[in-house]
């Protein structure tokens, strides 16, 4: 019998399939955000048209990489999955410099790099990066958009997933748009928010939070050589784009798929919360966020299925949660969302000695998993620490009251509190409401910088177990552990900041400090403990399928308030981790583990010692049990 031949499938059908699959996911986006102002279906003619012509100009080794994605879709929810985030200059210099250091990142595990802002940035003061003039240069003091390239095939050879920083919220007041908006080009006003007069900004104003009150008051700026307000949610160079314009959508979109087209697999989208505006609100996390998220995300998986995006909405617990799709956007949004709520509770049980708090948020606030997306669990970033802790969570922790425990909480941190370890530093205080916020790396503010001025060994071993503590917790909580650049070494903070006058009047540049290689290198001391610390969690965890980001994680309650516990509820077992939050042991009843039937705690190999039916939990210790 005669066989049909085989027919190999075009890059038309390919893309025809992968349209026909997204466009129902599309259509009800785009009718909710811009039906009452354009016609929804010449609108996904122009965005069809637009993918098409991105995915034509694809490379074959990205194609390839799609399809692979396309038949493993949850690629980056695999407990291999181990992050790293660093500033490509102060980690290796130059671009060019970069696939020299990818050793490095192998050595413990790193399948993920996140290059913090990259872009070409404006002149002089620039938030770090997060004010881009243009999004399709890389910035010339790292090297060109070729270097970029080639140092993307590296890390793609190697098995690491690039990542760069996508800022969405806004452009620099440089930026080619908005030279244009001020040349008085009507098109390109549009792609911002500005106002004739101060009328409808100080309305605004009314329900509006200061992100920088002590840099850069106020959320609006006054131009008179155009004679208009324009929007400026964090500083008066960064301009806020207008997203209820749907050619701002499709320019950013363009612009997105360009830089996936020069090797970036993962987006980390920039300041979300505050894309969309409305009066009356305090223009944060609206519904329209969302549905631009899902638009974004599933016109990305058209055009460059390998590419996810992670957002960056640094926001409360009832908040946080629809940024990893909820209802209708279930599994439709961005991939990853940043665990904020995890890293504050960290420190807040660090400093207390108390998990009460930290079980009740997230037990109560966040689903045990979601479809097809999960946290990226961290302890410290290039940011400061926000206290987000509110009435609401503490009016169930008996003799506690949210703005004297985030008082507490700033004094810890910045080492006035008596009895304190921590070397950090207060940011943005606000003198209205005495909130402020926490700056300091990791090894800072867990002791290890005190340790080592007094040079106390039990002090630098106590700081070292807090170190290990965090580093375990986010391994195992559930999603892609970060690790930021620094930590897996216990650097402390950098006060160098202050004698550059670009840095000096920005305190988060204390725990961005140029990396230690001497200490990176280095057979002993602290530096060295942290990093084996890590490699062998992180080599443990890529072992543990029960720490997959799409396994469960619940939250247990065990009456112990220096215990927190939390069980990852595997198909075939489950893994129970437990995390001592004091410095003194603690027992747990093995039943609450589920190991009163025996048991290996996975970290040390070991059978957990069972005395009455108790386990042991040593200071600063966690253990995960199966």
């Amino acid at each position: 019998m005669a066989r049909t031949p085989r027919k190999t499938i075009t890059d038309d059908e390919l893309f025809a399939l992968r349209w026909d699959r997204g466009r129902r996911d599309l259509t009800g986006p785009i009718r909710r955000l811009y039906g009452d102002t354009i016609d929804a279906e010449v609108f996904l003619d122009r965005l069809k048209a637009l993918l098409q012509t991105r995915w034509q100009d694809r490379p074959a080794d990205l194609r390839l990489l799609d399809l692979k994605r396309d038949l493993d879709p949850d690629w980056f929810l695999s407990e291999k999955m181990v992050a790293y985030v660093f500033y490509i200059d102060r980690f290796a210099g130059r671009m060019t410099d970069l696939p020299a250091r990818i050793p490095y990142l192998q050595d413990f595990g790193v399948t993920y790099a996140h290059m913090m802002p990259c872009l070409k940035p404006r002149p002089g003061a620039n938030d770090g990066g997060y004010a881009v003039m243009d999004y399709r240069e890389i910035d010339p003091k790292l090297g060109t958009m070729a270097d970029f390239q080639q140092a993307m095939l590296k890390f793609r050879a190697a098995g690491i997933s690039p990542v760069i920083d996508m800022v969405l919220n806004h452009t620099a007041k440089e930026h080619d748009w908005a030279q244009r908006a001020r040349a008085g080009d009507p098109v390109y006003q549009a792609f911002y928010r500005m106002f004739d007069d101060d009328t409808l900004p100080r309305q605004y104003e009314e329900t509006l939070v200061e992100i920088f009150p002590a840099q850069a008051p106020g959320n609006f700026t006054f131009y008179p050589d155009m004679g208009k307000w324009v929007w400026t949610t964090f500083n008066e160079y960064q301009w806020d784009l207008n997203w209820e314009n749907p050619e701002v959508f499709l320019a950013v979109l363009d612009t997105i798929l360009f830089l996936a087209n020069q090797g970036v697999e993962v987006f980390r989208l920039d300041a979300v919360a505050f894309m969309w505006k409305r009066m009356g609100t305090g223009c944060q996390n609206l519904p329209e966020v969302h549905d631009l998220l899902q638009l974004l995300t599933q016109s990305i998986r058209i055009s460059a299925p390998a590419v996810i995006c992670k957002a960056e909405a640094i926001v409360g617990p009832s908040d946080l949660v629809p940024y990893l799709g909820t209802g209708t956007h279930a599994g439709k949004v961005s991939q990853l969302a940043y665990h904020n709520n995890l890293m504050v509770q960290f420190w807040s049980s660090l400093a207390s000695g108390d998990t009460r708090l930290m079980t009740h948020v997230l037990k109560t606030h966040f689903p045990e998993s979601f479809r097809r997306a999960s946290f990226a669990p961290y302890i410290r970033c290039h940011d400061d620490i926000g206290w987000a802790i509110t009435p609401e969570d503490t009016a169930h922790i008996p003799n506690m009251e949210a703005r004297a425990h985030r008082a507490y909480l700033s004094d810890f941190y910045n080492g006035s509190f008596p009895g304190s370890w921590a070397r950090g530093a207060d940011f943005q205080v606000n003198e209205e409401t005495g909130d402020r916020r926490t700056n300091g790396s990791f090894a800072s503010l867990a002791g290890l910088e005190q340790a080592m001025e007094a040079q106390d060994t039990a002090l630098i071993t106590a700081a070292v177990a807090r170190i290990r503590l965090g580093h375990a917790l986010i391994a195992s909580y559930g999603g892609i552990p970060l690790i930021y650049m620094g930590d897996e070494i216990g650097m402390t903070n950098d006060h160098s900041y202050l004698i550059d006058p670009a840095l000096a009047d920005d305190g988060r540049w204390m725990q961005r400090p140029v990396m230690d290689w001497k200490a990176a290198e280095a057979g002993t001391g602290p530096a060295a403990r942290i990093r084996a610390d890590l490699k062998h969690i992180m080599a443990t965890r890529k072992a543990t399928p029960q720490l997959a980001g799409d396994v469960p994680t619940r939250v247990v309650e065990t009456g112990n308030r220096a215990l927190f516990v939390w069980q990852r509820l595997g198909d075939d077992r489950t893994v129970t981790c437990v995390a001592n939050f004091t410095a003194y042991p603690q027992s747990l009843s093995a039943a609450d583990t589920g190991l009163d039937g025996g048991g290996i705690d996975l970290l040390t190999g070991e059978v957990p010692q069972i005395g009455d039916a108790q386990i042991t939990v040593p200071p600063y210790g966690c253990l995960w049990l199966r």
